[in-house]
């Protein structure tokens, strides 16, 4: 009974921390834009780009390696960006050092400020698989399992990722430079644009080990199809491998207070 009241109550604190900044991101004009738009402008922008990619060793279309892809951009945009702004931010303003003297735990505090990231981007990829059933004609997903299991992952991966890089801007102007390298690594190996299928195997096994790319594989695999047990089984193994190294970052080096 004990062990259930204390959850509900952190519960409750996370929620009303979650509530909080649900209302602070209605106000920021530019956090709504790359949460909601940009990862939709990111796919338009790259289907010319996958459309120059020999697809047929993959066996799939430039529709579905963009929208899938799409759930790559979301993560990184929504959810990665998004949220180190917010933990710098908070940061700055001293909100962060204030919740610390209250009942809410350290855990408790980065998982409110990421609720509004979360359902933005959980809104996003709903929209995207509508999209691909409805609009382009991609058909039902294949594995809803392996889907979900690749969106949780890279969920969990990004709040980690975004709380441990946060630590690293001096500033609120700086957050948007400190979350560039993994980006644009993402971008580049991870399969947001090319799949890995596509790539040689040397190059394409050294991508498998970057932080985004087992999600992707999960998500991407669990909507078309493809994926057997034991690849399914490395990247889930490889991505909380990503988590936990998140979160060994975040207890060693995130920062509550302003940096001097």
């Amino acid at each position: 009974m004990a062990t259930t009241t204390m959850m509900s109550t952190a519960g409750s604190r996370v929620l009303a921390l979650g509530r909080a900044e649900l209302t602070l991101l209605g106000r920021s004009k530019t956090a709504l834009y790359m949460g909601l738009l940009m990862p939709a402008v990111m796919i338009y922008a790259m289907h010319s780009v996958v459309a120059g990619a020999d697809l047929d060793k993959a066996g799939m279309s430039v529709a579905a390696v963009s929208v899938t892809g799409g759930f790559g951009f979301v993560l990184v945009l929504a959810v990665y960006q998004n949220l180190v702004t917010a933990y710098v931010t908070r940061r700055e303003e001293l909100v962060l050092k204030r919740l610390r003297t209250g009942e809410a735990s350290d855990a408790e505090i980065l998982a409110g400020t990421a609720i509004p990231a979360v359902l933005v981007a959980l809104t996003q990829c709903a929209l995207l698989v509508v999209a691909g059933v409805v609009w382009l004609k991609l058909g039902a997903v294949h594995r809803p399992e392996l889907l979900l299991v690749g969106l949780v992952l890279g969920i969990a991966l990004c709040i980690t990722l975004a709380a441990a890089t946060a630590a690293w801007a001096k500033s609120v102007e700086g957050a948007g430079f400190v979350t560039t390298p993994l980006f644009l690594v993402s971008m580049a190996g991870s399969g947001l644009i090319v799949p890995l299928e596509v790539m040689p195997d040397s190059v394409a096994q050294i991508c498998r080990l970057l932080p985004l790319t087992p999600a992707m594989q999960l998500m991407r695999g669990g909507w078309l199809g493809g994926v057997d047990g034991v690849d399914a089984l490395r990247d889930v193994v490889t991505a909380l491998v990503w988590v936990a190294l998140g979160v060994f970052a975040v207890r060693r080096w995130f920062r509550w207070e302003p940096r001097k």
